[in-house]
């Protein structure tokens, strides 16, 4: 069974084709500047050794995945035989309330995903859209929808519910959902693979564009950082993080801005980006920090006291720890990031090697000092793989 994962942008397709029986990637490729008038897409494939790139007019997603069906299906170097090959179409979709874990896509879905746009503001528009036009394009073709949600729905209330009016969540699904689900689902059941055991307590740490922690027992959630929406946890790059809404009159009163302009302030403008007054990628900080830039480094050391805050919070919610892994762009090429979070924990039994922790880049590695309790692992994460998955195996039951 062959499955196509589709990651989507606003204006991007990115793609991997998996073969479900040997979980291998057969391809991926990616289409930038999608239906921007007068500018030129660059469409890229790789397919093997094989690895090609073109621009040409892209006016919108369903064309993207067009071509990207042509070359995988081209005569001399694709790697189908034909269309039909692709039993599925698998979208790691961020948010439709109760509408989660994994299921086709359909009307009812679409709907609640654009009623929901205001929590996943940055994600959800571009999905709905976007499916849509897949469901015109490719009528036959089934359309699957991963929520980002569904790993979480094993966290107990305690560690779900928000101290309101419990009509709210009754009535409008107001509670902790959290997000990077297959993310987390990845990371749990790589780690149990690596090591063998089904029973670890591992602390996954997903640093990135985005960011957010996962209590896991047993590869199952327990708790994370990500609530509501993707605006809250741990500070993103341009997003807000944890915050007091009752601080929103203050500044309505004393900025005349209204709360819609003030939320696209949070959600596009807060951050490692709103703190530094720079840039929300680690890697400019850093650099800024090394030279002198006392934002920066603010910023830096937030970003830290937030995940070590929430990294010993999680060592209570399990009771203990056996692992603590980094992924995500920041989690495996951050030396800083990791070193910082890890400072200061022996009492736990968490110690790093620091002549291991300088290496960078997406290899599996150990990080943890030989006295070390805890065990330290940078795992490179593979979200692709996991909707694949979830994909076949939702196709396979129907």
């Amino acid at each position: 069974m062959k499955i196509l994962v589709a990651n989507l942008g606003s204006t991007s397709f990115k793609y991997r084709l998996f073969d479900i029986e040997s979980e291998t990637q057969l391809a991926r490729g990616g289409i930038d500047r999608i239906g921007q008038p007068g500018a030129e897409s660059t469409c890229t494939v790789e397919i093997g050794s094989y690895k090609a790139s073109r621009t040409q007019s892209v006016p919108d997603h369903a064309s993207a995945v067009q071509i990207c069906l042509e070359q995988l299906t081209d005569p001399a170097t694709g790697c189908l035989q034909s269309v039909a090959d692709v039993a599925a179409i698998g979208f790691k979709a961020v948010f439709a309330g109760e509408l989660s874990g994994v299921r086709l896509v359909t009307e009812e879905l679409l709907e609640k995903m654009e009623s929901l746009s205001d929590v996943a503001p940055a994600h959800n528009p571009p999905y709905a859209r976007a499916m849509r036009e897949l469901q015109s394009a490719f009528p036959q073709m089934p359309l699957v929808a991963a929520l980002e949600t569904g790993f979480h729905e094993t966290i107990p209330p305690c560690n779900r519910l928000y101290a309101v009016p419990y009509e709210w969540r009754q009535h409008y699904a107001i509670q902790r959902w959290g997000f990077h689900g297959a993310s987390h689902r990845y990371i749990g059941q790589r780690l149990g693979e690596i090591l063998g055991r089904t029973d670890l307590k591992i602390v996954s740490c997903h640093l990135g564009g985005s960011n957010s922690l996962c209590a896991q027992r047993g590869g199952v959630s327990q708790a994370t950082t990500m609530g509501m929406s993707p605006q809250t946890g741990l500070p993103q790059n341009n997003r807000v993080g944890d915050f007091d809404p009752f601080a929103l009159p203050i500044l309505m009163k004393a900025t005349g801005k209204s709360l819609e302009q003030l939320l696209v302030e949070l959600g596009n403008q807060s951050g490692l980006l709103g703190v530094s007054g720079l840039s929300g990628d680690i890697r400019d900080l850093e650099e800024a920090a090394a030279r002198g830039h006392e934002r920066a480094r603010l910023a830096l050391e937030l970003f830290v006291a937030s995940i070590r805050q929430y990294l010993g919070a999680y060592m209570a919610v399990l009771e203990g720890i056996d692992a603590v892994v980094f992924t995500g762009g920041i989690g495996e090429n951050s030396r800083y990031v990791r070193e910082q979070v890890c400072a200061g924990f022996a009492w736990a039994g968490l110690k790093l090697d620091s002549d291991k922790n300088q290496e960078t880049g997406a290899v599996e590695r150990s990080l943890a000092a030989k006295d070390s309790r805890v065990d330290v692992w940078v795992i490179p994460t593979n979200e692709e793989l996991v909707v694949a998955r979830q994909s076949a195996a939702l196709i396979s039951g129907m």
